[in-house]
């Protein structure tokens, strides 16, 4: 019986890593709030002193449909609107705030033990089975 990684055996060692690994990281991406400051007033950008917000990033986007809906082969209306457009998502994206939400210590542990030690024998079931094919003879 062929066990992880195509040797006999490591395939419990497998299992714990993954089982573990895989409850680990969840409960610390549970634990992880994501909020947004994009709005129409905030600002994304800052261009010398003066500060791009979501609303100013939506005047040349809407130029740049015009533009397009006019005239679809202007090329200067897609770039205003693609550009425009790309503008918007990075600034959501900048915009994103990853904050951790407040646990014991001993839960932290708890999960970081999980996560890591799950990462730890997964990889390690996967690493020995390389080892042992090296080493066969042939």
């Amino acid at each position: 019986m062929q066990g992880a990684g195509g040797t006999s055996g490591g395939s419990g060692q497998f299992l714990l890593g993954l089982v573990m690994m895989c409850g680990g990281f969840y409960l610390l991406l549970n634990n992880v709030i994501v909020s947004s400051t994009f709005g129409l007033g905030s600002r994304l950008f800052g261009i010398g002193g003066f500060g791009v917000t979501g609303g100013i990033i939506l005047v040349p986007l809407v130029i740049g449909i015009g533009m397009i809906f006019y005239n679809a082969r202007s090329y200067l209306g897609w770039l205003i609107a693609i550009a425009s457009f790309f503008a918007m998502v990075f600034g959501v994206i900048a915009s994103v705030s990853l904050d951790l939400r407040t646990m014991s210590a001993f839960y932290l542990i708890t999960v970081l033990v999980l996560a890591f030690g799950g990462l730890g024998l997964f990889l390690g079931s996967l690493r020995s089975a390389a080892r042992s094919e090296h080493a066969r003879p042939q």
